[in-house]
Order: structure tokens, then C-alpha cells, then sequence
């Protein structure tokens, strides 16, 4: 399966509903009720110190399904998100041992 690398940036003004839905964000990237893996995941930092985005690096079947995972996130349903890029990833180095389940 191909990895994406999901780059959100906050919109303006947000700090509020990002604390409020940061639990719920965090759970569900625990969380294994959807058709992908989060292998990396974590907030991204302004220069103040400030949560201001989030990163992702996810394993899934297509770029339709990180699509639809990122839609429904928490912080998307509450308007945290100014702007989300995804693209696939060529993962290099770090990359991920593959199971031989």
C-alpha cells in the first residue's frame, strides 16, 4: 500500500476549538476503525510555540481513503483546518519493516 503525508495548517484564530477537539483527534488516531494506518503523527509548531497544523504520515489503499480519514478528523468537523495538502510519499529512509502476517 502506498504512505500519503497529510500537512494541515490552522486557520486563524483556532487555538480554541483545536484544544477542545484534541482529545477526540488524538483518540481516534488510535484508534484502528478505519480502512488506514497513522504510522507518524503529531502537532506542528509556529516559531511562538504554538500548535499551528498537524502532520501525518498514513498507509492506505488510495489517496481517496486518506481523503475521506481526513474529512471526518475532529478537527476538520470543528473548522480547525485553514488548508490540508496530501501527497503520496516515497518513504525512504525509517521506512516501516513489513509484517509477514
Amino acid at each position: 500500500m502506498p504512505y500519503f503525508v497529510v500537512h494541515a495548517l490552522d486557520a486563524p484564530g483556532k487555538a480554541e476549538a483545536r484544544a477542545a477537539n484534541r482529545p477526540a483527534h488524538r483518540a481516534r488516531l488510535r484508534t484502528h476503525d478505519h480502512p488506514l494506518t497513522v504510522h507518524i503523527g503529531g502537532p506542528l509548531i509556529d516559531q511562538g510555540g504554538a500548535m499551528c497544523g498537524t502532520m501525518l504520515v498514513v498507509e492506505a489503499d488510495g489517496r481517496d481513503e486518506v481523503d475521506a480519514y481526513i474529512a471526518a478528523d475532529p478537527y476538520a468537523l470543528a473548522g480547525v483546518y485553514a488548508s490540508v495538502t496530501i501527497h503520496e510519499y516515497a518513504w525512504g529512509l525509517g521506512q516501516p519493516e513489513e509484517t509477514n502476517g
